[in-house]
């Protein structure tokens, strides 16, 4: 297995996801990035304990009031990158009819702007807000945007977060150190088979209200949130249901090896599969009819050995027969319909050479059980996807982070080409990340 995760090629990385990396907390408590971050954004215990405490050290320096009135906790971040996509078995219009064949694409690009701020409003009342601006549509949204009550009748078992947050799963998308086109997204979270019409991803931020709570030493943990079945998005556009999400693990010490964790998790809700119309036949958003259900389950360990560390997750997931053919419940399925089902097997390792190298190698596993159906093969829409990651960081200081990335990510997809064939798709990417 660590040969699989530590094989890397040294080319160029891609598209940007926000992480929740605020130079602010390290200017505020007087304390190195690193005292938090393994590299950053990636946390380490202590990071992991300071965010699950809402962002606090518990000294006197958490409270608002007593911060010199010139300290601005924000901080804002972007990537200015050159990028090269590879997709194999693209059908295209020809002279001759319909050709398959591989279209590429290179150029300078650049990442949207995240706002980050966040801290302590009062003494266990902290917040987090992201605004974030999208590079190519320039449209602005909220990726983040929570308050939460900490240590709730003095207990650190009782914390209470309300608003818009990212559901507290075993890898965080939101800290994630690969971010090309292929490899800047877990297929963990985010695949959904052909033709699917469940939109529910456990990478998106959700809108709802999570109870978490942890031990001192952080090593138990668990979240429960109960969230809108709207995907994050604002409005109530699907109807009036809602989804539940629960994780807990468990570390502990292993000798020299230092702390280790294993967990389990899952998520179940319901989707619409038809709308009620208006006048002239537009459905009505917030009219969701005929909510059919769907689950995710899995389990996963972190290992850590000296400065080298792995992370496998194992997850089940299951659409209804209706969400998979994308059939409302008052249409007719198509012959030999049934519900998807999916297995996905995760492995992520990290190799901190130094605290100015860093390494990453993940291989992602995505496996049909049960598809849409019958007709289709056994294999249809199987994925497997590699990605190798080398980042850079020239400083490290409280005041800014910075880092050049080089990332290399491929994607195989099985039978989906309309030739029946596999296709492949190729990220290349290199940039600068920095945050202020």
């Amino acid at each position: 297995m660590p040969a699989l995760v530590l094989v890397f090629v040294l080319v160029v990385l891609g598209n940007i996801e926000p992480a929740h990396a605020i130079p602010a907390f390290a200017r505020k408590y007087g304390l190195p990035c690193s005292a938090c971050h393994e590299a950053w954004p990636k946390l380490n215990s202590f990071g992991q304990n300071f965010k699950d405490q809402g962002y606090q050290l518990n000294n006197d320096r958490d409270s608002p009031i007593w911060l010199n009135p010139s300290y601005w906790p924000v901080a804002m971040r972007i990537t200015p990158h050159w990028h090269y996509e590879s997709a194999g078995h693209q059908t295209v219009q020809s002279g001759d009819g319909t050709v398959e064949q591989t279209i590429n694409t290179s150029g300078f690009d650049l990442t949207g702007i995240d706002i980050l701020t966040g801290g302590t409003l009062a003494k266990n009342v902290s917040f987090l807000l992201v605004p974030s601006i999208d590079g190519v549509a320039g449209t602005v949204g909220f990726e983040s945007a929570n308050i939460r009550l900490d240590n709730i009748k003095g207990s650190p078992w009782i914390n209470l977060k309300f608003g818009k947050f990212e559901l507290d799963g075993p890898l965080s998308e939101k800290r994630m150190m690969s971010f090309s086109n292929q490899g800047g997204a877990y297929q963990l979270y985010h695949f959904i088979p052909g033709g699917d019409s469940n939109d529910f991803t456990v990478g998106e931020n959700q809108l709802g209200v999570e109870l978490m709570g942890h031990s001192l030493d952080d090593h138990t943990r668990y979240a429960a949130s109960l969230i809108s079945s709207t995907n994050g998005s604002l409005g109530l556009p699907g109807g009036r249901s809602y989804d539940g999400f629960l994780h807990v693990s468990q570390g502990f010490m292993a000798g020299k090896l230092g702390l280790q964790r294993v967990g389990v998790f899952g998520v179940t809700g319901l989707r619409p599969t038809f709308f009620l119309n208006d006048g002239d036949g537009n459905p009505i958003p917030g009219t969701g009819r005929g909510n059919r259900s769907y689950y995710r389950a899995g389990a996963y360990g972190n290992l850590y050995i000296g400065k080298f560390d792995l992370a496998g997750v194992y997850q089940h997931a299951s659409d209804n027969v209706f969400l998979a053919n994308a059939t409302p419940v008052n249409g007719e399925l198509p012959e030999g319909a049934q519900g998807a089902a999916w297995n996905i097997g995760t492995f992520e390792g990290h190799y901190l050479y130094s605290p100015k190298h860093f390494l990453l190698g993940r291989y992602e596993i995505v496996r049909m059980s049960r598809q849409p159906l019958t007709s289709l093969a056994s294999d249809f829409g199987n994925v497997d996807v590699f990605t190798a990651v080398y980042r850079y960081y020239p400083f490290i200081n409280s005041r800014a982070g910075f880092a050049w990335h080089l990332e290399f990510s491929t994607l195989k997809s099985t039978k989906t080409a309309d030739s029946g064939a596999d296709q492949r798709s190729n990220s290349f990417f290199t940039g600068f990340d920095f945050a202020f």
